[in-house]
């Protein structure tokens, strides 16, 4: 019994290789012809089957190529886990660059194509796409010190506009409060006339002042009636 169940289970993995093996050559015919969903079909089916670098690696390539990114980023990183021989991890990370590329991630491609290239240095492809990761990352960098100093100035211009609106209001209100103090000033005049203006004279004071306004009209109609008695008297024509 023990060595039939050993036979037995012995049977049954080499069928369920086959049977992966079998799906990744379907998965693979698929891919071939463009048929990316049924690609990846095939291989799910055979990673069911068997967990492997390659059943990972070829899911992540069919899901690329269908344009989910972040799909296909994990089943690189699947593949990377499971990868036995440094060409296949090369092949991983290089895929993975691609990947992070395609969603902009540009620091993570160039991490991904930099892992490649220390497995294989003489990998051109590699080079060639780590050298664009790095001038795309230039010219990002450079867009972004742009983008920020032509907002530091649009701030500054506006803070230049808001001083100067605050300015033209101090003017004004210096204007409104230099003629302000005239009005002030009527209203102290006014003040000033009031609290000048005579107090209500007791019965003495009036007549006292009477008194005074009397002799000087006195003094003036005298004065004047000596001088209309001074006066020629015309001469006459005849």
């Amino acid at each position: 019994m023990k060595y039939l169940l050993m036979v037995v289970m012995l049977g049954y993995g080499v069928s369920n290789a086959q049977t992966a093996h079998q799906l990744l050559r379907d998965g693979d015919k698929a891919y071939v012809e463009g048929d990316y969903s049924k690609a990846e079909e095939e291989y799910r089916r055979a990673l069911e089957e068997k967990k492997a670098y390659q059943g990972n690696y070829n899911l992540g390539n069919s899901i690329y190529q269908q344009e989910r990114y972040d799909e296909a980023i994990e089943k690189y990183k699947s593949a990377l886990s499971n990868a036995k021989s440094d060409e296949q991890k090369n092949q991983a990370y290089y895929n993975l660059g691609n990947a992070y590329a395609k969603k902009g991630e540009l620091k993570e491609a160039i991490d991904s194509y930099k892992e490649a290239l220390k497995l294989n240095p003489d990998d051109i492809e590699t080079k060639n796409n780590l050298q664009q990761m790095i001038l795309q990352k230039m010219q990002q960098e450079q867009q972004q010190q742009q983008q920020q100093s032509d907002q530091d100035n649009q701030e500054e211009n506006e803070d230049q506009k808001q001083d100067q609106q605050q300015e033209g209001q101090s003017d004004n209100e210096e204007q409104t409060q230099q003629q302000q103090p005239d009005e002030q000033n009527i209203n102290n005049e006014e003040s000033l006339q009031e609290q000048e203006a005579p107090e209500d004279l007791s019965k003495e004071d009036a007549e006292k002042l009477l008194e005074i306004i009397e002799n000087e009209e006195k003094k003036v109609q005298e004065k004047m009636r000596k001088q209309g008695g001074n006066k020629k008297k015309p001469k006459k024509d005849w």
